[in-house]
């Protein structure tokens, strides 16, 4: 099965083209450009790099979040049209999961932490075989985050820390947890991975229409609004 993958999670997101559990091609993205003025173009890119067709793909995989607002809106959009001329399903993957499969053998317990901006990250806790989850999504601060994993995080020997959320706050991390021990050292490409989980797990994959974006809080526009309506009048 030929998979094509998108991830806009991130300003420079990335493409890939996955076959029977092999990353065939794995680009990033041009994170100077906004993905709106990028796609479909570097998907083609992709597929041109392996000499395959849109008419060769079997299936497609997209980042459903956490991340950039308008980046998932951008990417989900640009898949939900491939697949829907295509006639063919999407295997929706959240970033959590892309990132726990990545580090997935490498330790006891992975933590995934994206940078949810406002101070906050978007959070969750695996096991090191990077699928069960210990610990549910949460969009906290990062000295929350960690005293809500506190007995999770104790019962674990070796933690692999993982994301841009835990590259920015890897200070109130040691601070927390008193080691500097595992982690990542930069933000690994995702496409890749979301092919492969998808790969891993066809019965995952739906109709196109039926991809719904993992938000975990509510975007600034919706809270500046909730602020606007409950204002006081004047």
């Amino acid at each position: 099965m030929l998979i094509l993958s998108l991830d806009t999670s991130s300003a420079a997101g990335s493409a890939a083209l996955v076959r029977d559990g092999a990353v065939l091609v794995e680009r990033a993205g041009d994170g100077s450009r906004t993905h709106g003025q990028r796609l479909p173009r570097e998907l083609m890119a992709v597929l041109d790099e392996a000499g395959a067709g849109l008419d060769d793909v079997d299936r497609f995989a997209v980042s459903i979040g956490p991340g950039s607002f308008t980046g998932l809106r951008v990417g989900i959009a640009t898949i939900q049209g491939l697949a829907m001329a295509r006639r063919t399903l999407v295997t929706p993957v959240s970033s959590f999961e892309a990132l726990a499969w990545l580090a997935r053998g490498t330790a006891d317990a992975i933590a995934v932490w994206i940078d949810a901006h406002r101070g906050e990250v978007f959070a969750t806790l695996f096991d090191g075989d990077g699928r069960t989850i210990l610990q549910p999504a949460t969009s906290l601060t990062p000295e929350a985050t960690l005293d809500a994993w506190a007995a999770s995080l104790a019962a674990r020997t070796r933690v692999r820390w993982t994301g841009d959320g835990a590259l920015r706050y890897q200070d109130a991390i040691a601070a927390g947890t008193r080691s500097r021990d595992g982690f990542e050292g930069a933000v690994p490409r995702l496409a890749g991975a979301i092919g492969l989980i998808a790969g891993a797990a066809p019965d995952r994959a739906v109709r196109p229409h039926a991809l719904v974006p993992l938000y975990v809080r509510r975007s600034d526009a919706e809270l500046a609004r909730d602020r606007r309506e409950t204002a006081p009048k004047t």
